[in-house]
């Protein structure tokens, strides 16, 4: 097995990944009923001066939601760029690779604590797809 399998499905993964995460976290409308609305509306319409911007808990609620989105989806193309790349400079990937690796297992955790089983098994397969394309790169020509 090559790196570049391992990278494109961390590639896939992302992408889905950022897409679900759009459409159910940050586009999504309430449904647990009238508690979810109330507190929903709280964060809307209770502005407060920060950094001398009127911002609103539900603007940083939508503002993080969509810089991950991004963040997932730059990382998406990334993956693709990089197995890419492993064809021709594989042992020059290792770090950023390795890094990608950690930091989804930290992502991992954090939403295992905060969030759901549903993204935390996600970012544990990407970091398991990251640590094989890892441990599979070889120098260019080797076999």
């Amino acid at each position: 097995m090559k790196p570049t399998l391992f990278l494109r499905i961390a590639s896939v993964l992302t992408l889905i990944h950022s897409v679900l995460h759009t459409v159910g976290g940050v586009l999504s409308a309430p449904t647990h009923g009238a508690e979810e609305i109330a507190v929903l509306d709280a964060m809307k319409f209770h502005s407060f001066n920060f950094m001398g911007s009127m911002r609103s808990y539900w603007d940083f609620h939508m503002g993080y939601g969509l810089l991950v989105t991004i963040s997932l989806l730059t990382q998406a193309v990334l993956f693709w760029q990089l197995s890419t790349l492993a064809k021709t400079d594989a042992l020059g990937i290792r770090p950023i690779v390795a890094l990608f690796c950690l930091g989804y297992v930290g992502f991992a955790i954090v939403a295992w604590n905060y969030f759901f089983i549903a993204p935390a098994v996600t970012e544990l397969l990407i970091a398991l797809c990251l640590g094989l394309a890892f441990a599979l790169v070889r120098p260019v020509g080797s076999a």
